[in-house]
C-alpha cells in the first residue's frame, strides 16, 4: 500500500489538521515507511505465540482477603464536615 500527497491531505482534513502544502510530500514518505514496517510485522510467524497482556510476565501483589473490624460508621463520620442520617452530606450540584 502506498500513500500519496492527495491521501495525506485527505487524512489531514479528516483529522482537522492544517498541514502546509510543502509538508505533504515528506509526510507521505514517513507514512509509507510506517506502512512498510507494518507489512514487515505481518510476515512474522506468530503461530506458537500465546496471547499476552504485557511483554513482562509479572503477577501483581495481592493482599490477604481477610475480615477486618467493621461497623465503624460513627468513627468514620467524625471526619465528615457534614453528616446526615449516617451518610456523608454533600451540596447539591444539579439544579
Amino acid at each position: 500500500m502506498s500513500v500519496d500527497t492527495k491521501t495525506v491531505a485527505r487524512i489531514a482534513h479528516l483529522a482537522r489538521l492544517k498541514v502546509p502544502e510543502e509538508a505533504l510530500e515528506p509526510m507521505a514518505g514517513e507514512l509509507n515507511q510506517i506502512l512498510d514496517w507494518v507489512e514487515q510485522l505481518e510476515e512474522v510467524n506468530t503461530d506458537n505465540v500465546a496471547p499476552m497482556t504485557s511483554v513482562v510476565h509479572a503477577d501483581l501483589p495481592r493482599r490477604e482477603d481477610k475480615i477486618t473490624a467493621g461497623d465503624q460508621r460513627d468513627d468514620v463520620l467524625k471526619n465528615a464536615p457534614d453528616a446526615q442520617h449516617g451518610f456523608f452530606a454533600v451540596p447539591k450540584v444539579i439544579e
